[in-house]
């Protein structure tokens, strides 16, 4: 598995970062969309984010649109939406694929670290988390109707 934090991606600016910045923290990883029936989890995500910040939680959002083209907007489009809709302070980065032979490299470890049900590695829907230990272990794979807070407990013990 290559380590997490060297993967490179885009942020909402098109420019080039990692999860470098993040290394030591407990990070939660998410693919989100805009116009899904499980986008109020953003404000559970935000909520989780403010509560847990100070004692080391990261919540990083990652925008796709493969499933239901669910997420058509541009980069600019779903940071105005978190923000106006959500009050999102958490960093919302630029669209990736998570599934298919274009799945962004970052994805592609988590799954393969974190496999679903009956070990299949693709993401089934918007708002699959990957919960990633300080010291860059995937430790956990939540469905998308696993609300937010239900992972509090497991956040916690990371802290």
């Amino acid at each position: 598995m290559s380590d997490l934090y060297s993967i490179p991606f885009l942020t909402s600016d098109g420019e080039q970062t990692s999860l470098e910045e993040h290394r030591g923290k407990v990070l939660l990883i998410v693919n989100t969309a805009s116009k899904c029936g499980f986008t109020p989890q953003y404000q559970g995500l935000e909520d989780l984010y403010r509560e847990y910040r100070e004692k080391g939680l990261v919540v990083l959002a990652f925008p796709c649109n493969q499933f239901g083209q669910q997420e058509p907007g541009s980069d600019s489009e779903i940071q105005e939406f978190c923000s106006i809709n959500y009050g999102v302070s958490f960093p919302v980065y630029a669209k990736v694929n998570v599934n298919g032979g274009d799945a962004h490299p970052l994805f592609s470890s988590l799954k393969k670290s974190a496999p679903g049900i009956l070990g299949t590695e693709g993401v089934k829907w918007n708002f699959t988390k990957f919960l990633v230990s300080r010291d860059g272990k995937v430790v956990g794979r939540y469905a998308p109707k696993d609300k937010p807070e239900s992972l509090a407990a497991d956040i916690e013990k990371l802290l």
